[in-house]
């Protein structure tokens, strides 16, 4: 399915791949790079989907409005870009890890996002090695997906725009997302499939926020700092919570001083078979 429906207001970038025949013959790599400055832009819709390879993305330069690399198979891909009023959309259709065959490792896909315009992003992965720093990016939404994937997302910077809702939808795959305090969230969605997850909750955090995560085989790790208060529930009898420092009242678990603190986190966790670990304070 898709990413979800673009807002009403910003352009249309597209990076289409299609892939052709499995079998592998020649290869001729081909790097192509697009561009394009701010030019009065109030908001922009993002949806990136890419199916396998190396993916990057993280702040342009100052008066930036996107910067596009790719690296891809000519003889069985064809790119095709495009770019409308403010809504932007790179994609690659049809792409799997065996499409690309041993030269797999060879494709890339960068983009560069903007600083100074609102950005709502949606981004879907495959097979893809991700490495995401979303700081400096006034992120008004965020959608991820990931397939079998191994992914990385750091929020170096605090989001000086402000983001209702992220939502994350990890699947068989090794997943980890540093400084989210940065992101200025109210809610923080989390679904894992399979895998190993880890979510660190550092950073600047400028309102009360709920973080709801299902998880179903793997393992878990939750990382927040002291100044953040943190209210804990934990369903599903398989997967045993282990939250040192943090006080237990009936099926509920507090952090010290949870009530008086400036920031509160309430966490949610649901989670089938596999092991939970909650770190407050270290």
């Amino acid at each position: 399915g898709g990413i979800g429906m673009l807002g009403p207001r910003g352009g249309l970038l597209m990076v289409l791949l299609m892939a052709g025949p499995t079998p592998i013959l020649a290869q001729d790599w081909t790097d192509l790079t697009r561009s394009r400055r701010a030019s009065g832009e109030s908001a922009l819709d993002v949806q990136i989907k890419y199916g396998a390879g190396r993916f990057d993305v993280r702040a342009g330069d100052a008066g930036g409005l996107y910067r596009v690399f790719l690296r891809y198979d000519a003889d069985r891909m064809e790119p095709e870009i495009e770019y409308a009023d403010g809504r932007l959309k790179v994609g690659i259709e049809g792409t799997t890890e065996r499409s690309y065959g041993r030269g797999e490792s060879n494709a890339e896909l960068r983009v560069s996002l903007p600083r100074s315009v609102p950005t709502d992003l949606r981004l879907e992965f495959g097979a893809v090695r991700a490495r995401m720093d979303l700081g400096g990016i006034p992120l008004t939404g965020l959608r991820l997906s990931t397939g079998a994937s191994e992914s990385t997302i750091r929020v170096s910077e605090p989001n000086r725009a402000s983001l209702e809702r992220v939502r994350m939808e990890v699947g068989a795959a090794k997943f980890e997302a540093r400084e989210l305090g940065n992101l200025n969230a109210a809610r923080v969605d989390v679904e894992a499939a399979v895998g190993d997850v880890s979510l660190d909750f550092s950073g600047e955090w400028r309102q009360d926020a709920l973080v709801s995560v299902k998880m179903g085989l793997g393992s878990l790790a939750l990382h927040f700092p002291r100044e953040v208060g943190v209210r804990v529930t934990k369903s599903g009898f398989l997967a045993p919570l282990n939250a040192p420092g943090l006080e237990r009242r009936g099926d509920v678990w507090f952090s010290p001083g949870f009530e008086g603190a400036a920031r509160r986190v309430t966490v949610d966790i649901e989670a089938a078979l596999g092991s939970i670990d909650l770190f407050w304070g270290r």
